[in-house]
């Protein structure tokens, strides 16, 4: 089936449920209401002042110029509001300040996963309600553990969807031994070097509850042995694990840095290009050709430069961070002259998390289209465009609070002030 006409058809079904779900509600009587005094529809661009957004339960009802009798008001007049943020790429587990090449190997599976209860929420502190991972390198799936856990109220934070493992060759950017060959470690469950073994590794994060499959395209920068221009996994490798996933209704996310790897990844059909920082010609016109996202992750390769080895990061890592950070801007030029479709992801420690809004302005995105990749965008490419992305009847209240105005200025969504989730307020700091 050709992409432009999935792409259509999944419109089609999203407004369809869309409007079931605002049929069902405009039946509901509303529990609770918002006052904004700017509210910034991301779809249209279009600014409403001092309105009402009346909701029901965990979803907006609607949209209004008054507020029902009775009922007690959150009033955010003084404040810019927006749809809840979306991080589409995420490392929720361990130390994020731990920078160091064996911090993965000092560290139990449960300690990630309990440092990963703080992290998500460091993320909604920010105003991200939801997020999706891109991938662990836990064997026991902590990630997943934590997804189900903030589904089922256990503890708080964005609404997830997750990766399994990061699927790599052996040495690969994925490949977490780093350590000499006459101290090395077990084969990880998530390395493979054929497409047979790409179908094992596919389907065990498949049998274990992965929402997507997180791809090694090519080497990246964090680790010490890996070369970023080089392509790893095989355009092969990386079709057979389109096809398993496609067909058990996940999606496939690819890290791709080189040129090479980018047009193998496209080509192989993966849903989205992670980094895509040495993009040629051809890489972009192909992933326009073929409606691939791209989350670019601007930030945190700038990020580095201030960092340097000062978390414990390996001079050789640093050293490919200087290299690579010389091809982002042209790469970026490039996906923007083909209206690549860009969602928002920080890869970076989540206290960091809202930088990501000034780099993309930076490099030449407007601010409302910067608003609309953590939004409606993100919703989009994370399958979840009916519940979540925008300020609209029938999704649920996700709703952000920050000082000043981010179309005049983006840096203001450093400054969130309010957070509520699903009709739940988490952060008020108005009072």
């Amino acid at each position: 089936m050709p992409r432009l006409y999935q792409w259509t058809l999944l419109v089609f079904v999203v407004c369809g449920i869309a409007a079931a779900v605002a049929a069902q509600q405009e039946n509901l009587e509303p529990t609770g209401v918002v006052r904004a005094g700017r509210m910034i529809d991301v779809r249209t661009g279009k600014v409403s002042t001092n309105v009402y957004i009346l909701i029901a339960k965990d979803r907006i009802l609607r949209v209004a110029d008054s507020a029902p009798a009775g009922l007690s008001v959150i009033d955010l007049s003084k404040y810019t509001v927006v749809p809840g943020l979306i991080d589409s790429h995420a490392h929720v587990l361990g130390n994020p300040k731990d920078q160091s090449s064996t911090s993965r190997l000092r560290m139990s599976s449960p300690q990630k996963a309990i440092w990963g209860v703080r992290n998500l929420q460091v993320w909604l502190d920010h105003g991200f309600t939801a997020l999706r991972d891109a991938c662990e390198d836990d064997p026991a799936y902590g990630q997943l553990a934590l997804r189900d856990s903030v589904n089922r109220g256990l503890i708080r934070g964005p609404r997830m969807v997750s990766s399994g493992g990061c699927v790599s060759l052996t040495g690969g950017h994925g490949d977490a031994n780093v350590l000499a060959p006459d101290a090395g470690l077990p084969r990880g469950p998530n390395i493979a070097d054929t497409p047979e073994e790409i179908s094992d590794v596919v389907r065990r994060d498949i049998k274990y509850g992965a929402d997507w499959i997180k791809l090694m395209a090519t080497g990246g920068v964090m680790d010490p042995i890996s070369d970023y221009r080089v392509e790893e996994l095989s355009e092969e490798q990386m079709a057979k694990a389109v096809e398993i996933a496609h067909r058990a209704g996940k999606k496939v996310m690819a890290h791709a840095e080189g040129a090479e790897g980018i047009k193998a990844a496209v080509r192989a059909g993966v849903d989205s290009i992670e980094h895509g920082t040495v993009m040629d010609e051809e890489g972009a016109r192909l992933m326009e050709q073929h409606g691939t996202w791209l989350v670019p992750t601007l930030f945190c390769f700038q990020h580095d430069m201030t960092t340097g080895t000062s978390q414990g990061r390996d001079p050789v890592s640093f050293a490919k961070g200087v290299a690579i950070l010389k091809e982002q801007q042209p790469a970026f030029q490039r996906a923007l002259a083909h209206h690549i479709r860009i969602a928002y992801g920080v890869d970076d420690d989540p206290d960091f998390v809202s930088k990501e809004f000034g780099a993309l302005v930076k490099g030449g995105l407007s601010p409302i289209d910067a608003l609309r990749a953590a939004t409606i965008n993100g919703a989009e490419l994370t399958g979840r465009a009916a519940d979540i992305g925008s300020l609209e009847a029938g999704k649920f209240a996700d709703i952000v609070a920050v000082e000043g105005d981010p179309l005049a200025d983006i840096t203001v969504m450093e400054k969130v002030v309010f957070v509520m989730k699903g009709g739940e307020t988490y952060v008020d700091r108005t009072k």
